[in-house]
């Protein structure tokens, strides 16, 4: 694993070789604030909600890489005064999906920071983020001893098609993507990382049915009190030092967690998926666009009879799916 882990810190230097600064502002980072990394492409219809929803929660600044987009989201961020962007043309597959580039700046930027990793389409919601900012999470978690925090990708949709209703940039997009699975999860333990594996909801109801074990996995380990020697190995679905990844209690209790509510299925959806489709720059040669891409041409719900309408963070303890644990 300490081998793993080195080449996936050279991977990261290598990669950082690709970005190109186009709004530098980590002068303005200040000692114990909470940053933000993520990666993007043609998101711009996304990125204002996104940038106001988790500065409401407390996020300082905000470390963006850019793939080459053309729809003025990266034009849109320079102009941002708590944002930092870099732009790249370089393979989002080579850079094994963005995670060389996001672990390069956190390396460089993050160290002793809480960083938060989150695509433009994931919300982040944890115990009391009603009524409590995330950096009393992160105080809490400090107090605890507790370097990371996991947390569920739940997809999120709306009732009837998912192009039925037109997205505005500014929109919350939980207006319309409110509906989610609240059970159908498979949950095992990965035993070379130490992480749970999760998968299930939609994406395995509707669009993997015949193969649930190949829908895509929704367990993320988003938010941790980075070191410069840490890094992410698939997405952020587990990290080395293996540690990190034990977020979930071992001793038959529960462990505090959070959700990100993943607005993906929005009516830009269709178009971006092929788009990525004949980009063929993700996972297994883009299989899983192709399979959301022929699904939904035949039939874009994924609202059933099952379907549960999104309320508050209470309700995702109730039904299981995050715990607040011992904080009270």
């Amino acid at each position: 694993m300490r081998l793993k882990r080195k080449r996936a810190k050279l991977r990261a230097w290598r990669s950082h070789y690709s970005l190109k600064q186009v709004a530098d502002r980590t002068d303005r980072i200040g000692p114990g604030d909470i940053l933000l990394f993520s990666t993007f492409r043609d998101e711009y219809v996304r990125l204002p909600y996104f940038l106001k929803y988790y500065r409401d929660l407390g996020v300082s600044h905000f470390l963006m890489v850019d793939n080459d987009s053309d729809d003025g989201g990266r034009e849109y961020l320079a102009d941002q005064p708590d944002v930092s962007v870099w732009t790249t043309k370089a393979s989002y597959k080579r850079a094994r999906f963005g995670v060389d580039w996001l672990n390069w700046l956190q390396g460089r930027y993050g160290h002793g920071h809480w960083t938060l990793v989150v695509d433009p389409d994931e919300f982040f919601v944890y115990p009391f983020c009603d009524t409590r900012p995330i950096r009393a999470l992160t105080d809490w978690l400090d107090v605890s001893q507790l370097r990371s925090f996991g947390a569920m990708l739940l997809d999120m949709y709306p009732k009837g098609r998912i192009d039925a209703v037109p997205y505005r940039p500014g929109q919350n997009p939980i207006e319309i993507t409110s509906w989610f699975d609240p059970g159908n999860y498979m949950i095992a333990k990965n035993n070379d990382f130490g992480n749970l594996w999760i998968q299930g909801g939609p994406r395995a109801r509707v669009f993997f049915r015949d193969t649930p074990k190949k829908a895509p996995a929704l367990n993320k380990i988003p938010l941790v009190k980075w070191d410069r020697r840490y890094a992410y190995v698939s997405s952020t679905h587990m990290l080395l030092p293996r540690g990190l990844n034990q977020t979930y209690d071992t001793l038959g209790g529960e462990k505090a967690s959070g959700v990100l509510l993943h607005a993906k299925f929005l009516d830009t959806f269709a178009a971006k998926a092929e788009e990525e489709l004949e980009r063929n720059q993700h996972y297994a040669a883009s299989m899983e666009y192709k399979t959301y891409y022929d699904n939904l041409r035949d039939n874009p719900e994924l609202w059933c009879k099952w379907s549960e309408k999104y309320i508050n963070w209470r309700q995702l303890e109730i039904l299981g799916l995050m715990s607040k644990g011992n904080w009270a």
